[in-house]
């Protein structure tokens, strides 16, 4: 037979597939085994001599669940593109507020007016003031301009309006208004023209003592004296206090003897000057005076009222409290309501 093997049936050399002198590779499986059902060589994923390759994850790992993220990381959570509104890839669009800013609420952008982008400005009589937003308070960054009328210095008065222009001795309200003091230093009023009707917008008003107090408190003047200290200056004390609260609150430029502000407030205080009740005008570059509203005061001289003002001066960071006299001329800011 094919085994050599007289008279015999093949048997004698039959392979593992029953062929004769066979190697077994007639029905071997894929992993070389006769009649095998190629389980002996299965990879993980179930492939004969494989190499897990075909169910690997992204880490490699035989039907693991490792994916990609979107951020094209492996067994990631998309953080590590994601935007400030957490979206892979995003531009932060998505829940961006008006002013641009992740999850904003307006506030970075809006104005003191409470518009969104605004720009501050607030018209009157044909002027537009630009304000700032101080704490809590919204004020006009810029004195008053408001001129009904005009005086010289010479006339003076606790009972009657009286408007002046720093510098401008006659009464013709358009030549008043072309001087260089006006458009930069705007009108001095005495007590009953600041307390006129016009000098504000709808909305508005000269700010009370209490107001002016608030402000300063909100630049870092104390409300109340510490319990460990035996005097200090707080928003209520009369005099000069408060430095360097003055500083930030005085312009740029403008000052006598170096005595600019940073303006870190914005209030832009500029030293307008005064009429003072001797029929002049004094201290331009020197001080700046405001007038202020609300409570009176008495200091026994007959004859005479008397108001609260606030001053900032040339020579100092502070922030001056005082009373004056009616007939004094001041500058003059508005407050929102």
């Amino acid at each position: 037979d094919e085994c050599g093997v007289p008279n015999g049936d093949n048997s004698t050399c039959l392979d593992e597939c029953g062929v004769p002198n066979g190697d077994n590779s007639s029905c071997a499986d894929e992993c070389g085994v006769p009649n095998g059902d190629n389980s002996t060589c299965l990879d993980e994923c179930g492939v004969p001599n494989g190499d897990n390759s075909s169910c690997a994850d992204c880490a490699g790992v035989a039907n693991g669940t490792s994916v990609v993220d979107e951020c094209g990381v492996c067994g990631g959570d998309n953080s590590s593109c994601s935007d400030e509104c957490g979206v892979p890839n995003g531009d932060n669009s998505s829940c961006s507020d008006e002013c641009g800013v992740p999850n904003g609420d307006n506030s970075t952008c809006t104005d003191c007016l409470g518009v969104v982008n605004g720009d501050g400005l607030v018209s009157h009589q044909g002027y537009d003031y630009s304000t700032v937003q101080i704490g809590d308070q919204c004020w006009f960054s810029e004195n008053c301009r408001y001129l009904p009328e005009v005086s010289p210095s010479i006339e003076g008065s606790e009972y009657f309006l009286l408007y002046y222009v720093y510098g401008y001795e006659g009464s013709d309200v358009a030549a008043a208004k072309a001087t260089a003091n006006y458009e930069t230093y705007g009108v001095l009023y005495n007590w009953p023209a600041v307390m006129s009707e016009g000098i504000c917008p709808s909305g508005w008003h000269i700010p009370s003592d209490v107001e002016w107090e608030t402000l300063e408190i909100s630049l870092g003047i104390n409300e109340t004296c510490p319990s460990t200290w035996g005097t200090c200056n707080i928003a209520s004390t009369p005099g000069w206090r408060g430095s360097p609260v003055g500083d930030y609150m005085k312009s740029t430029s403008g000052w006598n003897d170096g005595g600019n502000g940073s303006n870190s407030s914005g209030f832009n205080g500029l030293p307008g000057g005064r009429r003072q009740d001797d029929s002049q005008f004094t201290s331009l570059g020197d001080y700046g005076h405001w007038w202020s509203t609300g409570s009176t005061y008495n200091p026994g001289e007959p004859g005479y009222g008397w108001r609260w003002k606030r001053a900032l001066s040339s020579v100092s960071g502070n922030v001056g409290s005082f009373y004056n006299r009616l007939d004094f001329g001041f500058s003059a800011r508005c407050v929102r309501d």
